[in-house]
């Protein structure tokens, strides 16, 4: 039986809020259920299990990125638009920690096959990175870079990794300077 009010979006963004509050692996259908007052068993009218609920939680906290990047690189190109796409993505990451964590976990194509949700993610990566006059395998390789420097910061600044005095936001910027002079370079191998 279908417990009134609950929906699968509803739980979703309940996982979404649990996420951030306690952390990504802390989102369990236990966890859930007690937030709405149910047994664990009335939510699988509504999910799966467990994995449906965390590809679900990826799926829109990447929809969430998305459109925030696609936002703040709307219009520009180059060093801006790579420090627009940059900062769009590190905002998201600090303001929705649990959310972000979704996103980094691995997730198979036929998990996600009905949605353009990823695709829309290479899009937006492929799009600024073209300004650099990149083409695949370049755009692959290049997208791989950023998103690894991405998130490794992210992940340092999070957890935090970076106790030294030098404001985090400097060392950003400057990572997003030698990024940037990386990309320009990108096609000219010494």
């Amino acid at each position: 039986m279908v417990r009134a009010g609950i929906t699968p979006d509803l739980l979703v963004r309940a996982a979404a809020e649990l996420a951030d509050e306690a952390g990504f692996e802390k989102v369990t259908v236990s966890a859930l259920a007690r937030r709405f007052g149910v047994k664990d068993a009335s939510l699988y009218s509504h999910i799966r299990n467990l994995r449906d609920l965390r590809v679900r939680l990826a799926l829109l906290a990447s929809a969430e990125m998305n459109e925030a990047i696609g936002a703040a690189v709307a219009g520009r190109s180059g060093r801006d638009a790579l420090v627009a796409f940059a900062d769009a993505y590190r905002d998201y990451a600090l303001a929705h920690p649990g959310r972000y964590a979704a996103t980094q976990q691995r997730i198979e194509l036929d998990e996600v096959a009905d949605t353009a949700v990823f695709q829309r993610a290479v899009e937006l990566t492929h799009g600024m990175l073209r300004a650099y006059g990149l083409a695949e395998p370049d755009l692959t390789d290049a997208g791989r870079l950023l998103r690894a420097t991405f998130h490794g910061f992210i992940h340092l600044e999070l957890s935090g990794g970076f106790a030294h005095p030098r404001p985090v936001a400097t060392s950003w910027a400057r990572s997003l300077d030698a990024l940037h002079r990386v990309l320009e370079d990108w096609g000219n191998p010494t």
